[in-house]
C-alpha cells in the first residue's frame, strides 16, 4: 500500500512539473509583445490594479454562458472561445481599447490570446490562472 502512495505520488509530481514546465514554456512565447503593442500576463492583484488605472479596459469572459452566470468579473462581457462565432464576435471589439481576457483557470484564455493578437488587438492582458484566482 505504501509503495503505491509513493508511485502515486511521483507519478502526480511528474506531471505537475511537466504541465508549469509546458506552461512557462508556452507564456515566453504567447506574452512576447511586439513592436506596439503591449500583451501581459496578469496576477490576480495586478489585474485589479490595471482595471482600476485603467477602467477603458474591455473584460472579455471566454467561459461558457453557464460559467458565466455563476459569477464574473465586474464589467465583464462573455464572448465563449467554444463559439464558432468567436473570432467574429470579438472582431467587434475596439481593438485600440485595451481587453482583459480570462477564463476559469487560464488555458482557454491563453488560446484566446492567441487569437487576439491575430485579429490585431494592441493592448492585451491576461488574468493568469483566470477566474479562480479572482475569487481568492
Amino acid at each position: 500500500m505504501r509503495l503505491r502512495m509513493f508511485w502515486l505520488l511521483v507519478a502526480a509530481t511528474l506531471i505537475s512539473g511537466a504541465w508549469f514546465l509546458f506552461e512557462a514554456s508556452w507564456d515566453r512565447q504567447l506574452f512576447d509583445s511586439e513592436s506596439g503593442k503591449l500583451c501581459n500576463n496578469l496576477s490576480a492583484r495586478e489585474a485589479r490594479a490595471w482595471l482600476e488605472a485603467n477602467p477603458e479596459t474591455q473584460v472579455l469572459d471566454v467561459r461558457s454562458a453557464r460559467e458565466f452566470g455563476r459569477g464574473a468579473l465586474p464589467n465583464a462581457q462573455n464572448i465563449s472561445l467554444g463559439d464558432p462565432e468567436f473570432a467574429a464576435k470579438v472582431a467587434m471589439l475596439d481593438l485600440e481599447k485595451p481587453v482583459l481576457v480570462y477564463c476559469a483557470g487560464g488555458y482557454r484564455s491563453r488560446k484566446a490570446v492567441k487569437k487576439l493578437k491575430a485579429l490585431h488587438f494592441t493592448n492585451i492582458q491576461h488574468l493568469h490562472r483566470g477566474y479562480l484566482s479572482w475569487r481568492e
